[in-house]
């Protein structure tokens, strides 16, 4: 079960590292955890529900823009 804070602490981590070899693992750790934090949220309502969906829609497609600038300047 992926944990707002486990999610956040994955994306953070990708985000802040500094190793190009390390990169792709740590993109898809935090994918993984956002998308099962996202599964969980699936059948959940309220608001602070949907602002933690939004969030995660967000920081998701953050990740794969980050995935796709990397491939773009390895390449």
């Amino acid at each position: 079960m992926a944990t707002s804070c486990e999610w956040k602490n994955k994306y953070r981590t990708a985000i802040f590292e500094t190793n190009r070899r390390a990169l792709p693992k740590e993109i898809a750790e935090a994918e993984d955890a956002i998308i099962a934090r996202a599964r969980e949220l699936f059948q959940k309502t309220g608001g602070d529900v949907d602002a933690e969906r939004e969030e995660l829609d967000e920081v998701l497609y953050t990740l794969q823009a980050f995935r796709s600038v990397l491939g773009n300047v390895a390449a």
